[in-house]
């Protein structure tokens, strides 16, 4: 129950207090041993309370990226960028599958996107555009920075 009461006093006055970014507001967690830790609220992106091994984010609105690692769990139906679709599932514990090819892989995410290194060489990933999500692959040696070998459309198939 407190940690339910904490995660709405925490929806009801972040977005308030994230609006003014450049003012001296601030987070301040007091511990039971009484020290305390404060981070600006300009600082804070998501804050997630855990109980009972469930996790429950609460993303800050009006932070320049607030997509983590929750915003792409699950399965996405994405291109091969020759028209066709494939699936391709991301696990909280950093695995990935998909349902052709090396079916196996890790993901991480960073700069707000889904990273994705495939055993086979192949690197995927699935970033939002605009108001829709692509996912772009890279062949073997090739990097993130580098050109993608194609682009395709992805799209979630979690409910959010």
């Amino acid at each position: 129950m407190r940690t339910l009461l904490a995660g709405l006093f925490v929806l009801i006055t972040l977005p308030v207090l994230a609006a003014d970014s450049k003012s001296e507001n601030a987070l301040v967690i007091t511990f039971k041993d009484g020290h305390k830790q404060t981070v600006p609220v300009s600082d804070v992106a998501r804050i997630e309370f855990r109980t009972s091994g469930r996790s429950t984010p609460v993303d800050i609105p009006g932070t320049p990226s607030n997509v983590g690692e929750t915003h792409f769990l699950g399965r996405w139906r994405v291109g091969d960028g020759q028209g066709n679709t494939f699936v391709i599932t991301l696990d909280r514990n950093g695995r990935a599958a998909k349902s052709i090819g090396s079916t196996r892989g890790t993901w991480t995410v960073v700069n707000g996107e889904a990273q994705i290194s495939w055993d086979d060489g192949w690197h995927d990933a699935i970033r939002k555009v605009g108001n829709k999500y692509e996912k772009v692959a890279y062949g073997p040696g090739k990097s993130f920075s580098d050109d993608p070998s194609n682009v395709a459309d992805a799209k979630s198939l979690e409910p959010i």
